[in-house]
């Protein structure tokens, strides 16, 4: 199955079915419609099968439709990140070479600024589009095209573009829709940008199930609110960090009393954050997802309330396994952290990165795709990570994960946020050390006194792992999608508030 049947299918079935939801909502023929004269549009432009077509775009219904326009020409959608910079922007369009560049109002000039060109204007591409005939195209995309290339937002190096074909693409989207349990129908908020995974999974997961899309184009908790109430959303896929922010108006449960199905993926949940979460929504299912931009799915926990963290167990098209960090050619030893690796025979799976040898050199080894995540395994077979192979810290002599400690932390009521990372110091090689958001209306003083008291009274860590240093800030550095981005601290970007050494 390629990915423009999946629209045009389902509006054969439900043409009148509400398909895009929001202020300026679209039924499946009318979506239909559009994304055909888009598509002839963009090949007036030029746009030819196997072409590929880039789109710097803050998301929504057009960054939407483009993508469903791109495929069916049989080319492929190139979404980038409103968050890269020029340097950026310029690596990205150069690695894809796309035939035809695209922004709005909001991107054109940092585009001709990275570029050194003018690129095409999408509400004039809009405008073209509207005096192109209807009617299906009479493109023959086969399943193992590409569909998209998805560049990785950078958090360690220049970013690393993962191309997907159709056949991915569509099993990804059927795994998504059993593994999360959607119905015929659900009505899903679409926050979550397009140039992400969690994104374009969101937005094909509704129109494989004949859902109802709501767009918005950047996150905001009130805006967000509004249309969940409005449109009666039942689905929710987020970051835990969005989740986080519609808990803190303390309006989410009025807003969302459709509200279902909880899903997350992208960043660990502390078990506070579950609490919180399940205990506000009370949902039927909550679903804690971990996989990547290369491989849709590596595991699912289908209860996130029944354990709080745990990721679970290979999906539906997943197989896993745990590996010795030092050396992936070996087995982890049992009982012992491993990273996790995926099988690349997975129809989930990319088959390698744009360009990049080196990268696939280090992520690929022998049909298996190394995570980067560290996981543990408990008695019932379920994994749970404990941190990333890059994050781990070496205090002491003694290998320690922040995950651990940042859950113990987050309970601690004087914080709203807190990240823990290693720093150099010449006596533990590296010190364990907290990054702390003070709660609202207290000092950032209070606010790492407090924690650092909590720490060592109440939350249960040992000593070893107990931080050496509190270090409160304005804000944790965070990517486009939530994702943490631990170099800055480590490098020392970031302007202390406050600090306790213990």
């Amino acid at each position: 199955m390629d990915i423009a049947r999946m629209l045009t299918w389902t509006a054969d079935r439900y043409p009148g079915r509400k398909a895009v939801g929001g202020p300026e909502p679209l039924t499946y023929r009318q979506w239909d419609a559009r994304t055909n004269q888009l598509a002839r549009a963009l090949a007036g432009l030029g746009v030819r099968h196997g072409d590929r077509v880039a789109f710097l775009l803050p998301g929504g219904e057009p960054m939407a439709s483009l993508h469903l326009a791109v495929q069916k020409l049989g080319a492929a959608s190139i979404p980038l990140s409103v968050r890269f910079g020029p340097a950026e922007l310029a690596y990205c369009v150069s690695d894809a070479d796309p035939a035809l560049v695209v922004g709005d109002e909001t991107t054109l000039a940092a585009l001709s600024a990275a570029l050194g060109t003018r690129p095409r204007d999408r509400a004039a591409l809009d405008q073209i589009a509207r005096h192109e005939p209807d009617g299906e195209l009479s493109e023959n995309v086969h399943p193992d095209e590409l569909s998209v290339i998805l560049y990785t937002s950078g958090t360690t190096g220049r970013p690393k573009g993962v191309p997907r074909a159709h056949s991915a693409e569509h099993a990804a989207t059927v795994a998504h829709v059993i593994q999360t349990q959607h119905r015929p129908g659900e009505v899903t908020l679409g926050v979550m940008p397009l140039f992400h995974t969690m994104g374009v999974r969101t937005l094909l997961a509704s129109v494989l199930v004949a859902g109802t899309w709501v767009p918005q184009a950047g996150f905001d908790a009130d805006a967000s609110l509004e249309l969940i109430a409005r449109d009666g959303v039942s689905a929710l896929y987020l970051v835990p960090a969005i989740y986080w922010s519609l808990l803190r108006t303390g309006r989410l449960a009025e807003a969302a009393e459709a509200v279902t199905r909880v899903a997350y993926a992208g960043a660990p949940m502390t078990p506070a954050l579950v609490e919180e979460l399940a205990g506000t929504l009370d949902p039927e299912v909550f679903v804690n997802h971990l996989g990547s931009t290369e491989v849709y799915t590596f595991t699912i926990c289908p209860d996130a309330r029944k354990k709080p963290g745990c990721a679970g167990r290979a999906g539906l098209f997943s197989r896993v396994r745990l590996v010795d960090p030092l050396d992936p050619a070996a087995t982890a030893a049992p009982g012992t952290q491993g990273q996790v690796a995926v099988c690349m025979a997975s129809p989930e799976a990319f088959r390698g990165y744009r360009n990049r040898p080196d990268a696939d050199a280090r992520a690929i080894r022998d049909g298996w795709y190394l995570t980067g995540d560290m996981a543990a395994q408990d008695g019932d077979g379920d994994l749970w990570v404990t941190g990333r192979v890059d994050d781990m810290i070496n205090s002491g002599g003694e290998n320690i994960h922040p995950d651990e400690i940042e859950a113990a932390l987050a309970r601690c009521p004087a914080v709203s946020a807190v990240v823990v990372v290693g720093l150099p110091d010449d006596r533990w090689g590296q010190a364990v050390t907290a990054f702390v958001v003070p709660a609202r209306d207290l000092s950032p003083e209070r606010a790492v006194a407090h924690l650092a008291e909590y720490a060592r009274d109440r939350s249960g860590l040992a000593a070893l792992k107990r931080p050496k240093r509190y270090i409160a800030v304005e804000r944790i550095p965070t990517s486009a999608v939530g994702k943490i981005l631990r170099r800055e601290l480590t490098e020392g970007r970031y302007q202390p508030l406050a600090e306790v050494q213990p």
